[in-house]
């Protein structure tokens, strides 16, 4: 908790449920998820305080807000470089390494200095694939 402490963050014991439900967690869950999963240990907290909290650990860069799923936003604890799988049937993410900073062909032609990337591969998990061997030929991806 000391991390958040030293970026200022105000530590609730709401925002510590929050956080600690968010600690290691791979499953870039939404704002509703991590509602849902703090509500029995403070059953009178309201979805504000969760969707703040995230703000704020977005704002303070100690969470990325991912808007890959057009239905609803994910939240990742994992802010270092890395890049995301995301099944198009189930909307699984899975976290796979970077390599350091993607090549961007015309970046030097636009005077742009990368600082920082993120791929996006979309496709069918495992589970999806056995489920329904036939989608991935008919499936026309548009995330």
């Amino acid at each position: 908790m000391q991390k958040y402490r030293d970026i200022g963050l105000k530590l609730t014991p709401q925002r510590i449920a929050i956080l600690d439900y968010l600690d290691g967690n791979k499953q870039h869950p939404s704002a509703e998820d991590i509602y849902r999963a703090v509500l029995n240990r403070f059953p009178t907290m309201s979805f504000a305080t969760v969707y703040t909290t995230l703000a704020v650990l977005k704002e303070k860069q100690a969470v990325l807000e991912l808007t890959i799923d057009p239905e609803k936003k994910r939240y990742d604890p994992e802010t270092g470089d890395h890049n995301h799988l995301i099944c198009v049937g189930c909307k699984k993410i899975v976290d796979i390494t970077a390599d350091g900073i993607a090549e961007c062909p015309g970046r030097e032609e636009q005077g742009f200095r990368i600082i920082s990337s993120h791929t996006e591969y979309y496709g069918f998990c495992p589970e999806c694939r056995i489920k329904n061997p036939d989608q991935e030929k008919s499936h026309v991806c548009r995330p």
